[in-house]
């Protein structure tokens, strides 16, 4: 047995992951479950049921997932006694009597293990399945939950939420029918990295950051997550849905929304989502004249990334040769309040681009009048607050000190915090802290449906105008593989001087 890391261990229950056979279980939901065991995250009474609709036994969906494992990780101590905890079962998505037949399996499995009748429905499957399956979930009497407290029913729901506001729109009506939102986790697993929740404790528990925290001492800030992978696996999907469907209504909103929010009045997750949501309601509207004004659009082609050449988007598996799908967004945004009138925020994803990642920069105003005019040969650097996301969770703050020795000359020093060090407790990666929320009922990292639907109400004039304007070959910017995407995209801050 595990040491356990949780003062209060989550209600037994059972996982049910639809979509089993698929990529997202083999390399993420299985890993971090098994990991989170080891680490004693998990109830000491659980079961995990895969379904899907590939014809398979429970030994060889075992066996799969152990050999899926070793190219995950090298810790498999444990995986034996984990494994006996995993199940499959054959289903047809759009069958009401397969999800009966499930829903008497799971039965068995309650009287079996003693999980209480608490389960957690994972929709690891492509999107236009999420309402199908909500819908005979509850038909089958899955969504029910039992009075008294016990016998919950959660569902979680991964991105994109919809492929615009009145198909989001259209998803969420249908899933209400059966769950209500209590019952709804949408998961941003951005969100469950430790730097972006560390984001909202760096500025409200420190005094001395939080006044200098607004339009008056901020010039702009810039929220960049970037990746060196291709498609990979994905072309059918992203040729769909490109960088902002993928990227910007999601993950990106909510990096904007940690950094721009109101200080909540307590750090529960109604109090957090409500300072969300003012943010996105004061997003200025992006006119259809003024689209290209904030928008930079890019296209990956061949180039050389960690040393190797890659091919470019078109020449992908599934791609159409002549797509005009962008890979790559650079965006301005502004919003409309007291505390970031008129401060640009640059948020910036892509595709192939020289390494992966993500952090958060603050990039504060330049001192208002220089003494060192006569004195100093070049000018004074201004203040840069960084949050590192990835690959490395860390804060660094740049600022000025005067170079030793005779001369008066500045040098730029940096003030360097890692997240992790004199840390020797238990971290939790993205999905096992998401998956743990989920057992736990703590829906404060995942999305409402408000935040949903004013985001989308935001970025879809936008989409629109890149996917339907007459000159939309032209708007497309190539980039080679393994830079850091087209030069177009710094005229955004040029043009703001």
């Amino acid at each position: 047995m595990f040491p356990r890391f949780l003062d209060v261990p989550p209600d037994p229950c059972i996982i049910i992951i639809l979509g089993a056979s698929g990529d997202l279980t083999s390399r993420k939901l299985i890993p971090e479950l098994f990991s989170l065991h080891r680490k004693g995250g998990l109830p000491e009474r659980f079961q995990i049921v895969g379904c899907a609709r590939s014809p398979m036994t429970t030994e060889q969906f075992r066996t799969a997932l152990a050999d899926s494992l070793h190219n995950v990780t090298d810790e498999t101590q444990g995986w034996e006694q984990f494994s006996t905890r995993i199940h499959y079962r054959e289903l047809i998505y759009d069958s009401g009597e397969s999800y009966t037949e499930l829903a008497g399996f799971l039965q068995e499995l309650d009287a079996d293990h003693r999980t209480e009748g608490n389960r957690i429905f994972y929709l690891a499957l492509p999107m236009f399945l999420y309402g199908t399956t909500a819908q005979l979930l509850g038909e089958a009497g899955l969504s029910s939950q039992k009075s008294g407290g016990t016998g919950w029913s959660r569902i979680v729901v991964e991105k994109p939420y919809g492929s615009d506001r009145a198909s989001a729109a259209e998803l969420d009506t249908t899933i209400h029918r059966y769950f209500d939102e209590k019952q709804i986790f949408r998961i941003d697993h951005y969100l469950a990295k430790e730097t972006v929740q560390n984001l909202l404790m760096f500025r409200f528990a420190n005094a001395i950051f939080e006044p200098l925290w607004n339009r008056n001492y901020i010039d702009h800030v810039d929220i960049i997550a970037c990746e060196s992978l291709g498609v990979e696996k994905r072309a059918g999907y992203y040729e769909k849905s490109g960088v902002f469907r993928d990227m910007f209504q999601n993950h990106m909103m909510q990096l904007l929304a940690l950094t721009a929010m109101e200080p909540p009045n307590r750090f529960e997750t109604d109090p957090v989502h409500d300072e969300k949501v003012k943010v996105f309601r004061s997003l200025r509207p992006i006119s259809e004249d003024g689209v290209f004004e904030n928008v930079v659009l890019g296209q990956y082609g061949p180039g050389m990334v960690n040393g190797k050449k890659v091919r470019g988007y078109r020449d992908e598996d599934g791609v159409d040769p002549q797509s005009l799908t962008p890979t790559y967004g650079s965006m301005r945004v502004f919003i409309d309040n007291w505390r970031w009138k008129d401060v640009p925020f640059y948020l910036t994803s892509g595709k192939r681009l020289a390494s992966k990642l993500t952090r958060i920069s603050i990039r504060f105003k330049d001192v208002p009048v220089s003494m060192f005019g006569g004195v100093l040969e070049e000018g004074i650097t201004a203040n840069v607050l960084t949050l590192g996301i990835h690959p490395e969770e860390r804060i660094t703050l740049k600022f000025q000190t005067k170079n030793p020795g005779s001369k008066v000359c500045l040098r730029s020093v940096t003030m360097d915090f890692n997240y992790l060090q004199g840390y020797a407790g238990t971290v939790l990666a993205a999905y096992e802290k998401a998956l743990l929320d989920c057992m736990h009922g703590d829906r404060m990292l995942f999305w409402h449906s408000e935040g949903i639907d004013l985001t989308w109400e935001f970025i879809e004039p936008v989409i629109n105008q890149c996917e339907m304007c007459s000159d939309r070959v032209e708007r497309l910017k190539p980039y080679e593989a393994g830079s850091w995407g087209p030069a177009e995209a710094a005229e955004l801050k040029s043009r703001m001087g």
